[in-house]
């Protein structure tokens, strides 16, 4: 399952945006530091599921949920400590946000889009301070943190992989090993640095203008939070401006928070993720609850077609990591378990995953006793290096 990393300066609506993707309740207050232990919980992407291209009544998932044909599969998302400059050094929770933070497969770096909260997290005047400078700061923050952790023992490592002839790529991927960085980003930023090959020859700036490079590269996500405010279009055009190769999805949290939570209650009918919800319960309504929900159709849902929640997270995991949805089955025929439910998983794996070690996730005996693999949908058997596709229904053939 992967894990996505929400992170950001204080006071920008992080916890409001974990709460609105698990429905996990934290506390949330206009003012600094008021996550300090990391929240974690389960949240959903959104697919199109299985059992409506296949002309199928319904499935019966075990994890996750279908909701009107869309299926929603579970990732770990963590909302860690905001940050603030200085936090490589320590400053505020800096070291304690870091640590979360490299964890993380990908970020979902959260900003205030109407830039009413300075680089501190303290409120400032809507549309004064540019949301650009925020993301640049937590990158800054955490590749100098990054680099400072690279330094210590480097003479000592340098000689060793020298000694023994490993290259810098397959050395930086054993360095790096526990910070969730991916042997493809390495070898960008190499090649893209046309950095030497032999790390004796790196210089202190090398370094650090690699580290610098690969958490650029890093899979991430920029949530232009607040998008309903009437100073959000400005500071959105600025973070994709600024950003030109990171997706920026603007965002609000509080709306989507809103709308889970009447649907929770039975007074709409939402799926998370639509441009659009249904009162289906006025009675469960007061005046004022009308009121917000009328400004959240009018500010969000037809000003940007959604709350850019579920689109923060569908790009983490589907555009920024590249996984594809997969369905084991037992029987072919039916698409079900052994136990008779139709489609009960929907596995995310990385793009390019070959069919064996798509087996060997199910279960290890699988892969050691695999004879083929069935795709469902058409019937074909598959060897052991076909590749998986989005949306495959498979069945593994096992001697065991």
């Amino acid at each position: 399952m992967p894990l996505l990393g929400v992170v950001g300066k204080t006071n920008v609506g992080k916890s409001t945006f974990f709460s609105a993707a698990t429905l996990v309740e934290v506390e949330t207050e206009n003012r600094p530091f008021v996550t300090i232990d990391p929240n974690v919980g389960v949240t959903h992407v959104r697919k199109r599921c299985a059992h409506v291209e296949l002309g199928l009544p319904k499935c019966d998932p075990v994890d996750g949920f279908c909701l009107k044909g869309w299926r929603f599969i579970p990732v770990k998302l963590v909302d860690v400590a905001g940050l603030v400059p200085g936090a490589a050094e320590g400053r505020g929770l800096g070291t304690k946000f870091l640590d979360e933070v490299r964890k993380a497969d990908a970020l979902l770096i959260v900003v205030d889009a109407s830039g009413s909260t300075d680089a501190e997290g303290n409120p400032v005047p809507p549309g004064t301070h540019n949301p650009a400078e925020d993301v640049q700061i937590l990158l800054n923050e955490f590749s100098g943190w990054v680099f400072s952790q690279m330094k210590k023992d480097w003479k000592s490592f340098v000689t060793k992989v020298s000694t023994m002839g490993i290259r810098a790529a397959e050395a930086m991927k054993e360095r790096l090993s526990g910070f969730s960085v991916k042997e493809r980003e390495i070898i960008k930023a190499i090649n893209e640095l046309s950095l030497d090959e032999n790390l004796a020859k790196w210089s202190e700036e090398d370094l650090k203008n690699f580290v610098r490079k690969v958490i650029e590269l890093r899979p991430k996500v920029i949530v232009a939070n607040k998008s309903d405010s009437d100073f959000a279009e400005r500071g959105i055009e600025m973070l994709r401006e600024a950003y030109p190769r990171t997706p920026v999805i603007p965002t609000s949290a509080a709306a989507e928070l809103i709308l889970r939570k009447a649907a929770k209650a039975g007074a709409i009918e939402y799926v998370p993720g639509d441009s659009s919800f249904q009162i289906i319960d006025e009675k469960k309504l007061t005046e004022k609850q009308k009121k917000v929900l009328k400004m959240i159709e009018k500010k969000v849902l037809e000003r940007w077609g959604n709350t850019g929640v579920v689109q923060s997270l569908n790009e983490a995991v589907f555009g920024q990591l590249e996984m594809v949805v997969v369905y084991p089955v037992h029987d072919a025929n039916k698409f079900t378990d052994s136990e008779g439910r139709v489609l009960p998983e929907a596995r995310l794996v990385p793009k390019g995953t070959k069919v064996k070690e798509f087996a060997a996730q199910i279960h290890s005996d699988l892969a050691k006793g695999f004879l083929y693999a069935i795709d469902a949908r058409t019937g074909r058997r598959l060897g052991a290096d076909a590749e998986v596709e989005d949306g495959m229904v498979i069945k593994v053939v096992s001697a065991k």
